[in-house]
Parts: structure tokens; C-alpha cells; sequence
């Protein structure tokens, strides 16, 4: 039986983490919610509706190491950087969400429907990363089409959804639409949890921009895919931009292959992958993925919504696609706990057995 900690909980992706774990086949013990003093002592159970053998909420400094078999982290980079190497120490497999080790050599970056094999043995460092949110959607559509027909080069612009910045990203987007619709004179927010005002607005810079003019999420977008994948010279550009959309990452991709394949053959190559949904041009319209439909429910909440796929007339060998993924739950918190539930099927996080 396993032990886990949820590290900020009460945010956006720790609450999902939990609704996910209220319903995990993994044969959890306890589970220890994990906020700031401002929440310790609240029972998440009965607001969230779950069935979990749930702690109250208790502080990190409260937490006990050595009490875990594992721990989810949540909180962003600068908790995780703080933390996970105390918990790491002490035995507890740390499943972290931030940007923090992603790259590090000794952790594996882990999307369990491309990289299974990553968890076949329990890393040293006792650390495990979970990918960026757009990298996650991205390649669970990439890897198919390596196997299909060799990538060559990858270009892409991510649409990315006010839930990436938090519950404190999604109530500036909501209060300032409803102040401008109220009225549309009013003077416009200040610069908050985006940088720049979201609503009714793109904002074309994603975290830090370095002396390329790059921003950190587009680099984070060109390296990770390229170590999921094993594919360490695969050519790959971003442009990440925020949107005044509440749920669900979309991402518009150009796909260049080694061979010449039609956007039948893709559409069936991709129909056939578990977690993906393909919206064929033979469809009823609309023929294609949106945010607001592609988080209407649980099973579509789960699922990369791909369409608009069609083959560049100028290029036989290169495609565009049409990518929309819910971030919270496939961008983080499904991802995570299916890592989890990979360790425990793997059979070296207590409680599982060794998959044949």
C-alpha cells in the first residue's frame, strides 16, 4: 500500500491531481494534501467529493518524509527546487509538474503513452519529471507519426489557455472580461499573472524571453520533445502564446516526415493510438477540435483531440495538424498520476507488480 503526498493541493492541477487519484486503481494507503499555513487543517474531502484516504491539509514544514512512499509536486519550480531533493533523499519518489529537472540527465522525462520504458527501473535520483504542458499534447501526436513515417522537423504556435497560469490566472482572466463587458471604457487591467492584459487580448511572450528573442516556454517546447522522443536532433521552433480562453491548450503544428504519406494514412495511423481523437475531414462538420468541446466531459477531458489535418499541396512529405488537449488534466495532473500508477505496475514503488 502506498503513501503520497499532493504538493499544493488546493491550486488548480493539485485539486485535479486528487479528483484523479479518487479513482486510480493504485492501491493508496494515505494521501496527504499539502498547502501553505493558510489552508492547514481544511478537510478537501467533502468539498471535493472524494472517497480518498485523505489527511487533513498539513504544511510542508509539517510534512514527514519519511511517512511517504511517494509525493506529487505542484507547487511550481521554486517550491520544487526547494523540496523535492529532501523528500528524494528520504526515499520518497518525487513525481514533480515544475520545469525544474526536466533536463537533468538523471531524471526521466516521462509521458506514459510515448516513453513507458523511461520507468522500467526506479531512477536513482528518485526523481521523475512530468513535461511541459503543451510538450505533453504535443508529443503524444509526434510519436505515431515517427513511427508512421520518420519525423524530420517540427514547427508549431501553442494557443494556450488562462488555466496554465493558475487559479489566479483564471479569475483575472474572468474579472477583467466581465469589468470590460460591463463596461468596454473602463480603464484596462494592469499586467498581472500574464505579464500583459489577457482578456480580449493574445499575448504572444510566455515566461522569461532570452538574448534570442525566445521565451522560456518555447524553449522548454523545443527541448523536451526532442529527449521524450529520443530524437536529440530533431529540428523544432515554437511560438507559445497566451489566450483568453479558460480551458484547454490548442496548438496549430507543422509536421515535416521522411516519407510522403496522405492525410488518410495519417488519419488512420492516429485513429488506432489509445488517448487520442481523431476528427476525420469525412466528419459531420464541425470537422475539427475546440476548447469548449474538448472539456465538456471526463472521457474528453482525458483524451488529444486531433484535426484539421491535411498534407502541404507544396510539400508532399510535410502536414499541418490541429491539436486542442485539456492542460490540467492531460498537460498535468492525468500525466502525473498515470507516472504514479507506471511505478506501481513496473513493480518497484510499493504495492505493484512487475508488468510481463
Amino acid at each position: 500500500m502506498i503513501s503520497l503526498a499532493v504538493i499544493g493541493a488546493t491550486g488548480a492541477v493539485g485539486r485535479e491531481c486528487l479528483a484523479l487519484l479518487d479513482r486510480t486503481s493504485s492501491p493508496l494507503e494515505r494521501v496527504v494534501p499539502v498547502a501553505s499555513a493558510h489552508s492547514a487543517g481544511l478537510d478537501l474531502g467533502p468539498e471535493l467529493g472524494l472517497s480518498l484516504p485523505l489527511d487533513p491539509v498539513t504544511t510542508l514544514t509539517e510534512l514527514d518524509p519519511e511517512s511517504l512512499d511517494a509525493a506529487i509536486l505542484c507547487a511550481g519550480a521554486e517550491v520544487s527546487q526547494s523540496e523535492a531533493g529532501r523528500l528524494a533523499a528520504a526515499g520518497v519518489l518525487v513525481v514533480d509538474n515544475s520545469s525544474a529537472f526536466r533536463m537533468r540527465g538523471d531524471v526521466p522525462l516521462v509521458v506514459p503513452e510515448v516513453n513507458p520504458h523511461a520507468l522500467a527501473e526506479r531512477p536513482a535520483s528518485n526523481l521523475v519529471s512530468s513535461p511541459n504542458c503543451s510538450t505533453i499534447q504535443l508529443v503524444r501526436v509526434l510519436a505515431p507519426l515517427h513511427a508512421l513515417a520518420g519525423l524530420e522537423e517540427v514547427v508549431l504556435s501553442t494557443y494556450q489557455a488562462a488555466s496554465g497560469g493558475g487559479l489566479r490566472g483564471l479569475a483575472e482572466l474572468a474579472e477583467a472580461s466581465a469589468d470590460f463587458l460591463a463596461d468596454p471604457k473602463s480603464p484596462q487591467e494592469e499586467p498581472g499573472r500574464f505579464g500583459q492584459p489577457l482578456s480580449f487580448n493574445l499575448v504572444p511572450e510566455i515566461g522569461r524571453t532570452d538574448d534570442t528573442g525566445f521565451t522560456h516556454e518555447e524553449r522548454k517546447l523545443t527541448a523536451e520533445p526532442r529527449k521524450i522522443l529520443g530524437l536529440p536532433q530533431l529540428r523544432i521552433s515554437a511560438t507559445a502564446v497566451r489566450v483568453p480562453v479558460f480551458h484547454c491548450h490548442s496548438e496549430a503544428v507543422r509536421v515535416r516526415l521522411r516519407e510522403a504519406v496522405s492525410a488518410v494514412e495519417v488519419e488512420d495511423a492516429l485513429a488506432v493510438v489509445p488517448g487520442l481523437k481523431v476528427y476525420r475531414r469525412s466528419d459531420p462538420a464541425p470537422a475539427y477540435p475546440m476548447p469548449r468541446s474538448a472539456c465538456v466531459d471526463d472521457e474528453d477531458r482525458a483524451m488529444v483531440h486531433v484535426g484539421r489535418i491535411r498534407v502541404d499541396p507544396d510539400d508532399p512529405q510535410a502536414l499541418w495538424l490541429w491539436i486542442v488537449a485539456d492542460n490540467l488534466w492531460v498537460g498535468a495532473a492525468l500525466n502525473t498520476v498515470r507516472t504514479v500508477e507506471l511505478a506501481v505496475r513496473y513493480g518497484w514503488l510499493n504495492g505493484g507488480t512487475t508488468p510481463r
